[in-house]
């Protein structure tokens, strides 16, 4: 470990030289490199975290580039995972990054979760998030999720220790706060605020922290500037926790 590098994380009482090396034991799926991806895979990387799993099947867009930040005009056309794990290896060459171009379903999106310490979703459509929460609900996994659309954001902790909701308790198959977030409108930096929270919430778990967004849904309002924090409950029939109890 380079404790030079990470001489301000060390620094903190939380985390110390246990703590950082906790980060550097971890291994974390993100599945989406996109507005959300982007600045938690950079921060993760840079913070230390020893292994990353890249997941996206898309290539970079012209009208990308506003806010997902770790794409350059000359990427536009490339396959996201590819620049991002290049860019990222960059940032920090001691991390492990492996990137996956396909899209993840079934098993082999199972099979992911359950190999990483947790997983953060940065995906931008209602059928992965939900996919990817009933793969981390199997295998117990921890994850982030976050969405951001228009000026608005979210983020939410689901530890999938038997206790707490899952994400399917939050929103069933057709009530959705977000919809999917593909071809609406959205300011650039929301995404980006609401990523970095992803990657402290990532980050806070890792460091067994128990403060993390457990429980909770952070709901920001970027064009009022307010922050809400609503209490989340257990659906008794949730087909996916509840079955898996």
């Amino acid at each position: 470990m380079n404790s030079t590098r990470y001489a301000r994380h060390i620094a903190l009482p939380e985390i110390g030289e246990t703590g950082q090396a906790s980060i550097a034991a971890a291994k974390i799926l993100i599945v989406g490199l996109g507005g959300l991806g982007c600045p938690a895979a950079q921060y993760l990387a840079a913070s230390g975290v020893g292994s990353l799993v890249l997941n996206d099947f898309d290539r970079v867009d012209e009208s990308n580039l506003p806010r997902q930040i770790l794409y350059r005009p000359a990427d536009v056309g490339e396959l996201k995972v590819d620049v991002a794990r290049a860019h990222l290896q960059a940032l920090n060459p001691a991390v492990s990054i492996r990137s996956v171009a396909d899209r993840l379903e079934s098993a082999a999106l199972e099979a992911e979760i359950s190999q990483a310490s947790l997983v953060l979703d940065g995906s931008d459509n209602f059928a992965t998030r939900l996919a990817v929460n009933r793969g981390a609900v199997r295998s117990g996994t921890p994850l982030v999720f976050g969405a951001a659309i228009r000026f608005e954001g979210q983020v939410g902790v689901f530890l999938n220790q038997g206790q707490g909701p899952c994400y399917r308790c939050l929103y069933d198959d057709e009530d959705e706060w977000l919809g999917n977030c593909q071809g609406n409108g959205v300011l650039a930096p929301v995404p980006g605020v609401v990523g970095t929270i992803m990657a402290v919430e990532a980050l806070k778990i890792l460091l067994g922290l128990g403060s993390v967004l457990c429980n909770r849904l952070l709901l920001w309002d970027a064009k009022s500037g307010d922050w809400q924090e609503l209490k989340l409950k257990v659906v008794p029939d949730c087909p996916v926790c509840q079955a898996a109890a």
